[in-house]
């Protein structure tokens, strides 16, 4: 999303936070964890308070240097590489949906408890009000109600569920350490002995079944392209969120272990009793009936606001990855209110389906929160990666302590998803089969397109290899000082600005039983006239000069020892010596990308605004180079580019219709430009491809490597080659 989108403002993003963290996770979680480990269950959460924090600090540097909505999948986009980055997105947006999915049903479970008790004042209440059914049904018309409210504006937080339970929390906090100052000191100490039954095993265990309550800072991340000033904002709203959530996590805890216990009681055996209803049972204590119910409307307000904030933050990480291609291009399509509705009804329907078919939702949960863990400690080993690849320069907001604190919280987060992964194997199950799940759709129908459009990203961002840890070098052959200028602005506009380089190679033949001197002059003389023609166009390249007998096998071993990303061929003329025999040899041996220009004396890069592309249908094999070089070509200078597509002239109108249609759609997911597209009826479709290249100023062709064995240029490309009047430019893709 761009600037001008971005509405939420600080108050708003901590809104998102603290709507998603406060709540639903401590009146679910807290009778697990004191059944675990006893009191000192105000530790366990107290050192996820902490490890969340540790987080916190990791995402909010992220955040703020990559301020766009996806949260760990754009992460893991901009410093990994888009593979990874679908499935890290993949399984993140399915945890969002199934924490969605707890919370709505969390509401349900308490939403029947207010009905039933309404219906109790009249008479008996039916049995259908308590049936499973009607807490799906719940559930499901709270999951359209936040929907149909997302396609309006963007929130996340629930605002007004947000602050109510902020503000029964705090009635109930209040009431409480007013109870505890009159208590007499024997019933609060009673309360806390014994304060670790299980010693320091049974905290690490509750902090392993609790974490995923102070999981919610994330979204905020998740939703960081709609935010005003982020690289501000987004760290102090994660910071306050978590904040506000120990604030009133720990003295409530506390309040619950000390005064909110029946006489002679313990908080083990009432948590065993009731697990999920301690609370509720310790706020009748100290308040009566009237602490019960304030329960019962934290609890339902604490799960609408979090079901908001999933679905918002869900619907954020579906929009991005439809952007990159990774999800279906329509998913990421803004409705007339500015909002992503596609992706809104993706991930709404998505949990409505998990609400029907799935019979219990704890191994999903626990599913949740092992793909939380997870992504949490890849999030800090991204945010190392980020500020060791950031070459120095200082990021929007930087990490106290580096590398400290990513590597503690890497850690920390990664022995408790182990820890989860043990003690719920079905966890680690259903995780494993989404991800499948993702990966068959996503190779069948999402991957060839997501190499183009992130192809077409690094060449109109270069930053975007530099965070991937590359440095791309194009390997230029310079034997004819006549056409090393065109083949220098080719060069300086294959190599990704800045983070990119370009080696000249020059190779001397040794002569037979002659003195050296006189070759090395003249190769050295090229060599100074090509480095001149770089400085001139802004290029600093390498250069090296090699002794050989055989400069194509040279040409292939400097290739393979210096790892080449692709090699720029210059010549004249394409004659059949060179493309049936010493370029076919060359492009069976090379492991690289492989351009070849073959432009007339004179041409020049910088003068050629108009650009023909042939392509074939359907075909996409070197959709994702080409994508590259003409997002390169468009990153340096405006140029107009147009595909073409030749078809038999028998072809109905009906078919023509739909070969123009597609054309252009293919056209628009290779450049991010203003394009023409044309599709030509002939029955010859060199012919028409020359006719159509008298006016423009480059010709681009793609010639596809067989294999090892049959590497040379293809006929086509190679007759267009030869034919055109203007500059040509055949790829050939790895």
């Amino acid at each position: 999303m761009t600037d001008n989108l971005r509405r939420i403002s600080f108050l708003g993003a901590t809104s998102v936070g603290v709507g998603a963290i406060v709540g639903g996770g401590i009146l679910a979680l807290a009778g697990v964890a004191f059944a675990t480990t006893g009191p000192s269950a105000i530790i366990a959460f107290l050192l996820n308070g902490i490890i969340a924090l540790l987080t916190a600090f990791s995402f909010a540097e992220l955040s703020a240097a990559f301020p766009q909505s996806g949260g760990t999948y754009t992460f893991s986009k901009r410093v990994l590489n888009v593979h990874t980055a679908f499935m890290i997105g993949w399984i993140v947006w399915f945890a969002s949906i199934v924490a969605g999915v707890l919370y709505a049903l969390g509401f349900a479970v308490y939403a029947v408890i207010v009905l039933e008790q309404f219906w109790n004042f009249f008479g008996n209440a039916p049995g259908w009000l308590t049936g499973p059914w009607m807490q799906r049904l719940l559930a499901i018309v709270a999951s359209l109600f936040y929907t149909l409210t997302l396609m309006r504006k963007s929130s996340g937080g629930g605002d007004w569920a947000t602050y109510g339970k902020v503000a029964v929390f705090g009635i109930l906090i209040a009431v409480g350490c007013w109870a505890i100052v009159g208590a007499p000191r024997s019933q609060i100490s009673a309360g806390l002995s014994p304060f670790m039954p299980n010693g320091f095993l049974g905290i690490i265990q509750a902090m392993g079944f609790s974490f995923i309550a102070l999981q919610g800072f994330d979204l905020i991340a998740a939703v960081a392209g709609e935010i005003k000033e982020p690289s501000k904002n987004i760290p102090r709203a994660m910071v306050l969120s978590l904040v506000i959530a120990l604030l009133i996590y720990i003295p409530l805890l506390f309040i619950v272990t000390t005064v909110g216990l029946p006489e002679g009681g313990s908080i083990v055996s009432l948590s065993e009793a009731q697990p999920e209803a301690v609370v509720a049972v310790a706020a009748q204590q100290f308040m009566g009936g009237l602490g019960y119910w304030l329960v019962i409307i934290a609890a339902l307000l604490a799960m609408l606001s979090a079901l908001q904030a999933n679905i918002f933050a869900a619907s954020r990480i579906a929009f991005a990855m439809a952007k990159d291609r990774t999800l279906a291009a329509r998913i990421g399509h803004l409705n007339q209110n500015q909002m992503p509705a596609p992706a809104l009804w993706l991930s709404s329907l998505t949990l409505i389906v998990l609400l029907i078919i799935i019979p219990d939702v704890a191994a999903a949960g626990a599913a949740a929160s092992l793909i939380f863990l997870i992504s949490f400690a890849l999030v800090h080993g991204i945010s190392i990666l980020a500020k060791l690849r950031s070459s120095g320069s200082s990021l929007p907001f930087e990490l106290p302590f580096f590398p400290l604190i990513p590597l503690i919280g890497g850690l920390a987060c990664l022995a408790l998803a182990v820890f989860q992964g043990i003690v719920v194997p079905s966890a680690g199950f259903i995780t494993l089969l989404w991800l499948i799940i993702g990966l068959t759709i996503y190779t069948s129908l999402f991957a060839a397109k997501a190499r183009v459009a992130d192809a077409t990203a690094e060449a109109l961002d270069p930053s975007l290899i530099q965070y991937r840890g590359r440095s791309p070098l194009v390997l230029l052959p310079i034997a004819n000082p006549q056409n090393a200028a065109a083949l220098i602005e080719m060069a300086h506009t294959m190599s990704p600005q800045k983070v990119g380089r370009v080696l000249l190679l020059s190779v001397v033949r040794p002569p037979n039983g002659e003195a050296l001197e006189e070759p090395l002059a003249n190769t050295q003389a090229v060599l100074g006239d090509s480095l001149m023609a770089s400085f001139k166009v802004g290029l600093s390249p390498e250069a090296l000069t090699t002794l050989a007998a055989d400069p194509w096998k040279e040409m292939a071993r400097v290739a393979k020892l210096h790892r080449c990303e692709s090699m720029l061929l210059g010549f004249s003329e394409l004659t059949e010596q060179i493309t049936e025999n010493r370029l076919g040899d060359l492009l069976a041996e090379v492991d690289c990308d492989v351009a070849i220009l073959r432009a007339p004396n004179g041409w020049s890069l910088a003068n050629s605004k108009r650009i023909l592309v042939p392509v074939a249908g359907g075909s996409s094999y070197h959709d994702a180079l080409r994508a590259r070089l003409l997002a390169s070509l468009q990153r340096i200078s405006s140029r107009e580019i147009k595909f073409l597509r030749v078809v038999p002239t028998g072809i109905t109108e009906a078919s023509l219709k739909r070969a123009q249609k597609a054309l252009e759609a293919f056209a628009s997911q290779e450049v991010w430009a203003q394009i023409s597209a044309e599709v030509l009826q002939s029955d010859n479709a060199i012919e028409s491809i020359l006719e159509a290249s008298e006016n423009v100023d480059l010709l681009i062709l793609g010639s596809k490597r067989e294999g090892r064995s049959r590497a040379g240029i293809g006929d086509f490309a190679k007759l267009l080659a030869q034919k055109a009047n203007c500059a040509v430019l055949i790829i050939s893709r790895q």
